[in-house]
């Protein structure tokens, strides 16, 4: 992905000087907002994943993200302008079980051998607070996309492996990176798979009373 040459002009909301805070590490949420011509802040919530369970793949990241964004939250300090804050997990759902990021060589190759050639759905879990004169609103989400990925070899997914870019990345795989042609088809939102669906998040900030040009970097 690559950011906007240029800004999108502001409306009259940016005068406001909405907030906007991610809560989020990852790089590629950031460079979606980016070209999206927002400027978040990040601030990383380091809620330990390992223990938190759920009744389904789904509403696991839905947990997930809830469990960042109110970490996040509750460290912030607010400064008076409109703060918007949005907290996002996203896992890989296979046979109604949630993969997330698989850590090691080893555990990459053996989910890639279990989805090549297979459909499954990537479930983003959205979680936003929004901080307006003295109030706080919040509104929750998931996003759910289906993939189909492509019979990749043994050689192919061992050489894809040895990249390391599948070892740290929900599902093993990227939709705009090295991963992009194992990926067959898509069937929902594009930014879903990347980590952050942009159309979902302009609903729920619509629902908050937050417009989406609001959030567009200034000049």
């Amino acid at each position: 992905m690559s950011e906007p040459t240029t800004d999108p002009t502001p409306t009259d909301g940016a005068a406001d000087g909405v907030r906007l805070v991610l809560a989020s590490a990852s790089p590629a949420r950031l460079a979606t907002l980016r070209s999206a011509g927002f400027d978040p802040e990040v601030v990383v919530s380091g809620v330990d994943e390992s223990d938190v369970v759920a009744d389904n793949p789904a509403a696991l990241t839905a947990e997930l993200a809830r469990l960042k964004a109110e970490a996040v939250d509750a460290t912030l300090a607010l400064d008076g302008r409109t703060t918007v804050l949005v907290g996002c997990d996203s896992m890989l759902e296979l046979d109604g079980q949630a993969y997330g990021k698989p850590g090691s060589a080893a555990a990459a190759v053996e989910r890639w051998r279990l989805m090549r050639g297979r459909t499954g759905v990537l479930n983003t879990g959205h979680h936003v607070v929004v901080h307006t004169g003295g109030a706080r609103a919040v509104r929750s989400a998931v996003g759910s996309t289906r993939v189909t990925f492509a019979d990749l070899s043994d050689a192919e997914v061992d050489a894809y492996v040895a990249t390391r870019e599948p070892l740290e990345v929900a599902g093993a795989f990227t939709v705009d990176g090295l991963g992009g042609p194992f990926v067959e088809r898509i069937e929902g939102d594009h930014h879903n798979v990347v980590g952050i669906s942009l159309p979902l998040l302009r609903r729920l900030l619509a629902d908050l009373g937050v417009a989406w040009p609001s959030l567009w970097r200034r000049r």
